[in-house]
């Protein structure tokens, strides 16, 4: 990413909404912006092998694995204003297991980049099975979205749920409710 452009861009779009970059409070805010960007958008300077760091390890679990509330941040595509909420990742183990750490890994992976749920909720299902060739995978994702909250609609107690299941978390139907039961949500 050109800092120095993005910078650039920052202080030509305060002028336009009728500010002064110049003033006081905002003569930083354009270097500030840039690097705040940087860091939302790193998903896409980032590498998939370098999140996953060969945290893949041989296990003979064969049980279901969950990780809970796993923070989210993002920034929804089509007004680039925050998302934010909670992930829930679940997956059987065949005969590989990933380290813990890498699953909220995963999340910030695809979350720091223009998104929208949806498809960052099938991302990291997809990433998840394919990193550990587990026998299902379940992501739930639950979040509020500021295009909803501040702009448009208004609605401030709104919140958006999307789901993916794969593999056995699709197929078989004891498999999901225990899923769901084991994050508290009901079907």
């Amino acid at each position: 990413m050109n800092i120095a452009r993005v910078e650039e861009l920052i202080r030509e779009l305060l002028v336009e909404i009728g500010e002064d970059p110049e003033r006081e409070g905002l003569r930083k805010t354009p270097a500030r912006v840039a690097r705040a960007y940087e860091f939302l958008c790193s998903g896409y300077h980032a590498s998939l092998e370098s999140v996953i760091n060969e945290a893949v390890f041989q296990s003979e679990a064969n049980n279901m694995i969950i990780a809970r509330n796993i923070e989210v941040y993002s920034l929804c595509e089509h007004h680039m204003l925050p998302f934010f909420g909670q992930c829930h990742i679940a997956y059987i183990a065949k005969q590989k297991v990933l380290g813990v750490s890498k699953l909220a890994r995963l999340v910030d992976f695809y979350a720091r980049r223009l998104q929208i749920q949806e498809r960052l909720t099938a991302q990291i299902a997809r990433e998840v099975s394919q990193a550990v060739d587990a026998e299902g995978v379940g992501v739930v994702m639950e979040c509020r979205h500021m295009c909803m909250m501040m702009r448009g609609v208004e609605k401030q107690n709104s919140i958006m749920t999307t789901s993916t299941v794969l593999g056995s978390f699709h197929d078989d139907e004891a498999t999901r409710i225990e899923f769901l039961t084991l994050i508290g949500r009901s079907i």
